[in-house]
This record gives C-alpha cells, structure tokens and sequence, in this order.
C-alpha cells in the first residue's frame, strides 16, 4: 500500500509538532516515566476512580446548567408552563429552576444527572476512604494524602449542600434555616456571623447568588487543586498493593499506565457516565416541582437534607432539650452547640487519625503492602464502631419518618436512637474486634495445619484422622505475612522522669495491642511442614496397606 502525499504532509506536521513541542516541554519524558507507572487491578481501588469520575460528570452537567439558571432571590409570578404553580409568586432562581425542568429541552435529564454523580462523587469518595482506612495505607508516608483526601471529602459535602441549597425551594430552604439556627447557636459571634452570611436576617437580600459562587467557583477551584495534589501524591508515592503474588505472567501487582491502564481507565470512565444517565432517566430525584418555593409557614415533617449531610441533623434531633445555660446577658444553646462540637470532633478524628496510630505505634517504616483488616483488630473495631456510629446519627435524621411510616412513639424513636448513639458503637466494636481475632486464630491454625479436605483416612494402628491439604507458598505468604507489634511501656526521659505523654502513650498501646495473635515463626512453620510431610508418609504406607 503506497502512501499519498496529501497522507505524507499531515504525517509530517505531525511529528514536526510533536518534535517541537517535546524540545521545548520534555513531554516524552514525562511520558515515558509517568507511562512505566504500575497501577493495581483490585476492585477495590475503582472507588476512587469511581469518585474521579463523578465529579467529571459533575463539572459537564453543571457547565450546561449554569447557561440556564439565575442565581437571583427577586420575587416574581411563574409564568411557566407548570400548570400547578401558574401565577404564584417565588424566587427567580426556583422560576429558573422550573424552566430547566420544563422547558429546556435535557434539562430535566441534566438536572438529574447532576444530582446523581453529586450523590455517587460523595459516596464513592468515602467509600475510598474507608477502604485506605480498613487497609491501613494511610500510614507513612502516605499520612497528609490521607488528609488531602479528607478534605476532598469535605469539600465535595459542601459542593453538594450548595448546589442542594440553590434552587430556592421549600426542601433547601428548610436546610438553610437550620444551617442559620446552627449559626447564630455559636455563642457571641453567631448572630453577626449569620448576618454576614445571609446578607442580614434570614433569608437574607440575595444567599442564593453567595451560594452559588461558592458552588461554581470557589469550591470546584478548591476540589480541583486538591485532586491534582492528591494524584500527585499518589504518583510521587507510588500506588500501595495487596500482600502475595501478581500476576501469573510477570509477578507485578498491576498493570502499566500505558496502554493497559489508560484504556482501562477510559471504558471504565464511559461505564460510570452511563450508569449515572441512567439512573437519571429512570429514577427521579428532588422533585422541586412538588414542594413550592421557600416560605417558612408550611414546614412539614419528612424534610431531609442529602444523605452525606443527614449525620448532622440527626445530631441536631438527637441532643436532649432544656441544655439551655445563661452566661451574663447571652443564653448558650448547649442543645446546639454539643451536636456541633461532635460532629466537628467526628470529622477531626478522622483527618488525624493516622497521626495517632503512627504516635501510639512508634512506627517510623514505610508501608506499601496492605494490611488485611482482621491482621489490625483494633484499627478495624475503630472503624467498625466509627461507621456504626454515623450510621445511628445517620438514620436519626429520620427519626419523624421513622415514627409516622411504622406508626411508632416519636419520643421513643428519639429515646431508642440516642441510646443506640453510645451502645451500637461499643457492642460493634466489641464484636468486630473478637471476629477479627478468631480469623487471625484460625489464619494460623490454617498455616499450621493446612485446610480441611473431608477424608478420613484409617493409620495402621487404628486412629482415625482427617487428612489435611496443606498450603502452596503464596496461599501461605499471604496468610503468615504482617508484623507483630507490642504494647510500648513508658520509659523514662533524658531527666529520668516517665512524663505525661508517655504514659499515655503507653496506654493506649496497650490498649491497641494487649489482644493480639502473634503471626507464625519460621521455626513453627518449619516444625509444622516438617510434620506435615511425616504424616503424609505415614498416610500413604495405610493407603498402600
């Protein structure tokens, strides 16, 4: 086949242009390294691809709607083609809403999709963090991209109260009012901050275009700085990876960037899009065409903000009444206040937590082997107690749909939830803890033994035993391969003093490690395959008897 010379120029300019560019940037390079990268093939790390991905979906869906709306609190009569609404009186911006629904043609489908990959980027993203978390691929030297990634985490929760908030109708603003009664429950400063805030007092001149600078500027500036660190990190770092062997062909835990990973990740990206347009075809979400615009008069139960939010209104239900406390001429609302001081306590154990591990551990290694959750039975209980608790403060956002839809007491739903708060994390952390324990026991009882393989088999002597199938050497790395730490004891300082801190320290060593399943030695190991093959001998002399 000969090549035209039309073919001949376009080829040229090409590499003419590309030649150019990599004397003056370096591209092929940074290409050829970044490209060399090795990516793993768990499932387990598409979570944060999944996040990625959202939030694309996110920036193109948002682009197109911010053609349409207006951010503007001027009070108007609709006009529209929503008969049910036709001549009441409501913002511009939820008239605007109203008209993307309605009238643009996609908007409704835009809308949606919206919503939807905002719902996915937070579920996904912490998702993302709960696996980094169960793994332990926090530790060094991965410590402040876990924090990078935690404030990804926040900052997508506001994008999405924000953008949840904008259209102006009845559900967001009954959201804004609380966000305003939690506001000016700060002692001192909350009125002036509320003011500040909504422009005077609520609903303010104009929250509607403040919130939505924040949710189109601002807050996507910040998610997009912090995403290009935290994949810089990661990079720099070089991705963590499961214990035992890669693949079969050449031993890596994963793939290369190019070519593998890179189309991997394209299809991968065009799954997510689909999925995501079709959920939003099929399943409507914030039907703002039901609930009117704002007005304070017709608050009704069954009015829930998103659920990455509803942790902090359930906290809000959840705090007992009658904590009101008088300081001078100021009246502190502990009953706002308390809530406010555990969820931020919440959140801030979870951005330092890997601080306190590497503290209370002293461990100073670098870790790019995962750990399995049941090989860290207290870090796994944390979590497990962690989760349970945002699941209790979670479902206390429900506390009235709960009551009316089981026809139930609503004090006594309260009452239920708020005692939930304290026990269902200790019993959860209780349980995970002795669960991973027994997992550990029986990993090396498995190391030791090899699996159950159901045949019974008569030794000339008489015994009857089972025989059992003992493991290749990757099935037994994998089970054999994590370090045992040991409690720390509080030891004296330069001045011959134990201080404080240290014991402390001490302590909650202890406490992460008092209960703990020493992994099998190489002696025991050896001890055990050198039994192992005597019984097999043994085993075979009654078969061929």
């Amino acid at each position: 086949m000969t090549t035209t010379a039309p073919s001949r120029q376009k080829n040229g300019f090409l590499a003419g242009t590309a030649n150019y560019v990599d004397e003056r940037v370096g591209v092929a390079g940074i290409l050829k390294e970044f490209g060399r990268k090795i990516f793993p093939d768990h499932w387990s790390f598409m979570l944060g691809e999944v996040a990625l991905y959202s939030f694309l979906v996110l920036l193109l869906s948002g682009t197109f709607l911010t053609f349409f709306f207006q951010p503007a609190m001027t009070m108007v009569h609709y006009d529209g083609v929503y008969a049910p609404l036709k001549g009441a009186q409501m913002s511009v911006a939820y008239a605007s809403s109203l008209d993307i629904t309605f009238q643009v043609r996609g908007g409704l489908l835009m809308r949606q999709v919206h919503h939807w990959a905002a719902l996915l980027f937070v579920a996904a993203a912490g998702l993302h963090m709960l696996r980094v978390f169960f793994t332990g691929a926090f530790r060094k030297p991965r410590e402040l991209n876990w924090v990078v990634g935690f404030v990804l985490f926040v900052l997508g929760m506001a994008a999405g109260f924000t953008g949840y908030s904008l259209p102006d109708d009845l559900l967001s603003g009954n959201g804004l009012r609380i966000i305003d009664g939690m506001i000016k429950g700060v002692p001192f400063i909350g009125p002036w901050i509320s003011s500040l805030l909504f422009g005077g007092e609520f609903p303010g001149d104009n929250i509607v275009a403040r919130l939505y600078s924040l949710h189109i500027m601002l807050i996507p500036a910040l998610i997009l700085v912090f995403l290009a660190v935290h994949l810089f990190m990661l990079v720099i770092h070089k991705h963590t990876h499961y214990s035992g062997p890669g693949r079969k062909d050449t031993n890596v835990v994963g793939y290369p960037l190019m070519p593998v990973y890179v189309a991997k990740a394209g299809g991968f990206f065009f799954i997510v899009f689909g999925v995501i347009m079709l959920v939003a075809t099929f399943f409507t979400i914030n039907p703002i065409w039901n609930y009117g615009g704002y007005d304070p008069s017709p608050v009704s139960a069954g009015t829930q903000p998103d659920w990455y939010i509803g942790f902090l209104d359930g906290l809000l239900r959840l705090a007992p009444t009658g904590l009101e406390v008088m300081v001078g001429d100021n009246t502190l609302s502990m009953n706002i206040l308390w809530p406010m001081i555990i969820g931020i306590g919440f959140l801030l154990v979870v951005a330092i937590y890997p601080f306190i591990e590497n503290w209370v551990t002293g461990d100073k290694r670098e870790h790019h082997v995962l750990d399995r959750p049941r090989n860290a039975p207290t870090r796994t209980a944390i979590g497990a107690a962690g989760v349970t608790m945002y699941a209790v403060m979670w479902a206390a956002a429900s506390t009235d749909l709960i009551a009316t839809n089981f026809r139930m007491s609503l004090n006594q739903v309260l009452q239920t939830m708020q005692i939930s708060l304290f026990v269902l994390p200790i019993a959860a952390f209780i349980i995970t803890k002795r669960v991973a324990l027994s997992l550990q026991r029986k990993d090396r009882e498995i190391v030791l033994h090899g699996r159950e393989s159901g045949r019974i088999v008569r030794l000339p002597h008489g015994e009857y035993i089972e025989v059992h199938e003992q493991l290749d050497e990757f099935d037994r790395y994998k089970l054999v391969d994590f370090k045992d730490y040991k409690p720390t004891l509080a030891r004296p300082n330069a001045a011959g003093k134990i201080t404080l801190g240290a014991r402390i320290r001490s302590g909650l060593s202890k406490f992460y490690f008092e209960d703990r399943i020493a992994p099998v030695t190489q002696t025991e190991l050896n001890e055990a395959i050198h039994h192992a093959h005597e019984l097999h001998d043994e085993v075979q002399k009654a078969i061929e008897n």
